[in-house]
Order: C-alpha cells, then structure tokens, then sequence
C-alpha cells in the first residue's frame, strides 16, 4: 500500500520534460487541452496519496485508533517509515493548501479591482478602453466577458495590428482560457513537480489565441508583427491584471512569432506520441493512488474485525 501510494508522488516529476515537446509535436488547442487533463488528473492522484499517507500516520496513533473502534493494529509497514512519511505529507499538504490560499485570494483581488476598473467605462461591444499611458490589454473573463485595452496599447499599434490583438483577446474569452490558467495554478501548488507545466499550458494558451487570430485576420505575418509589437510595447510595464486573466503579451513571444512565421511552411507533422505519453504518465499515476487508496480502506476494515467482500 505505502509503495503504491509513492507512486503518484513521483510521477509528476517526470511530466515536465514531456511537456516542453508538446506544443512542437501537436496542434496547439490539442497540447493545451492534453497538458492541462494530464495536470489536473495528476494533482488529484498526488492529493489522494498525501491524504491516505497522512490518514496512515494518524491511525497509527492509539487515541485515533480508539476512535475508529480498531480490534487489531493496522498492518502497515514499520513505523520508521510510516511516520516519517505522514508526517512529510503533511506538511507538504499544509504549505499547498496554505499557497493555494494566498495565491486564489490575491487573485481574487487582482480580479475584482480589473473588473471594477472596467465597468466603470464606457464600452464598445465587448471593448473597454481605459485611458492609461501604461501599454497593456487582456482578455478579462467574467458576465460579460470583455477585452481590456490601454489607450497607451492603442497608440503603439497600427489599426490593422489592433484589430489582430482584439481576435487574439477574443479567441482567449471565446474558448474559455482563463479556465486552463486556473487548473494550471490549482495544479502548481498541489504538486512541485507540476509546477514548470504552468508555463507551458499559458504557452499552448497564447499559441492557440495566435493561430486563431492569424485564421480570422488571414495574415500570419501581420498577426506576428503586432504580437510582438505589442509585447515590446508592454515589456517595461507593469500590469495588474490577475495572472488568469490570459493577454498576447505574455509568454515567449519570440517562441509565438517563431512559430507564426514558420507555419505553414515548416509546419510540424502531429506526433500523438507526446498526448500518448502524457496520457499513460496520468492514468498510472490515477491507477495507484486509486489502488493504494481502496488497499488503504481495505486494511481500515480489517483492523475494525470487518471481513471486507
């Protein structure tokens, strides 16, 4: 049991390596939808082996164990490592919940203050311009979703190139990619071998919003230009947007404008592989923590006298 729950542990450390072929191998709305599946079902593998080794620890005291009517001693391995372990899973389930904490309130902030800023402006359809020297646009999700802009940003782009970063920010809102950032921090602080993924689910985020907006404007070398015009124009300033609030002036963008010039010339063949990988690297990891959860529960039982079926 305490082997199988290991498993999981360990697992995610081996995702990260994984993940930076991902985008080079698959389209990017495909890495971005494996990449982020994988990491949420790894998580809550991780979560699952933490709480069985911590239960483990706690059962083993006699005042637990009185509590939960045990009639024989939980067979576990030696308590040298039984102990050592629950008490490793717990503060590593604390410090994540207490990370997780700080970081959900402090976005909630971010949120809340951008949110507020924009509807107290005036909009257009789903624009809202902020007057603001400060470059800067994203998409903000929320009823209604709306695309933010600085009048600074306006200013430092040509009107065909605002018109490539307004499909960008859309196609973000339009597929809901606020909701693969969030999986992704919730993944970041549950596991420390899923936190390096975190930036490459934002980087399939940012390269699906590109192609889709090269698609709806039909020039993926003006989409490159204004991609990186912007960034550049964003580069010495500082947002206060919430991190899931995802924008085209994030993430790599020479890698983004690499790959919007390369396509669909160089384009690389799909190779399924890398979602296969991905996907056998989730499933064991599920597979033991759910087998090593029920031989958990199994020996629970068997330490109150029941006689499991």
């Amino acid at each position: 049991m305490t082997a199988l729950l290991l498993i999981p542990l360990l697992v995610p450390f081996a995702v990260p390596a994984a993940a930076r072929r991902c985008l080079d191998r698959l389209a990017p709305v495909a890495a971005l939808w494996a990449l982020t599946l994988t990491v949420l079902v790894l998580a809550a593998s991780a979560v699952a082996a933490l709480g069985a080794l911590v239960l483990t620890g706690l059962l083993k005291l006699p005042f637990l164990a009185g509590l939960g009517e045990f009639v024989r001693p939980l067979r576990t391995p030696s308590d040298l490592v039984v102990l050592p372990l629950a008490a490793a899973a717990t503060g590593l389930l604390t410090l994540g919940a207490a990370t997780l904490v700080r970081s959900a309130l402090r976005q909630l902030r971010a949120f809340r203050a951008a949110r507020t800023e924009a509807d107290r402006r005036p909009v257009a359809g789903d624009l809202c311009v902020i007057e603001s020297p400060r470059p800067d646009a994203y998409a903000l999700p929320g009823r209604p979703h709306r695309i933010v802009v600085t009048t600074g940003m306006l200013r430092s782009l040509g009107a065909d190139e605002r018109e490539v970063l307004f499909a960008h920010e859309r196609a973000h809102n339009a597929a809901g990619h606020h909701r693969f950032l969030v999986v992704a921090e919730f993944a970041a602080h549950c596991h420390p071998g899923l936190r390096p993924v975190r930036a490459d689910i934002a980087l399939a985020a940012e390269r699906a919003a590109d192609e889709a907006a090269a698609a709806v404007v039909g020039d993926r070398r003006l989409t490159a230009r204004a991609i990186a015009r912007a960034a550049l124009a964003a580069s010495s300033a500082r947002s206060g947007r919430p991190d899931f609030a995802p924008a085209a002036t994030t993430g790599p963008v020479p890698q983004r404008v690499a790959a919007l010039l390369a396509a669909p010339r160089r384009r690389r063949r799909a190779e399924p592989w890398v979602a296969l990988l991905l996907a056998a690297c989730a499933a064991v990891s599920a597979g033991t923590a759910a087998t090593g959860v029920l031989a958990f529960h199994h020996e629970v039982e068997v330490a109150q006298g029941e006689e499991p079926r």
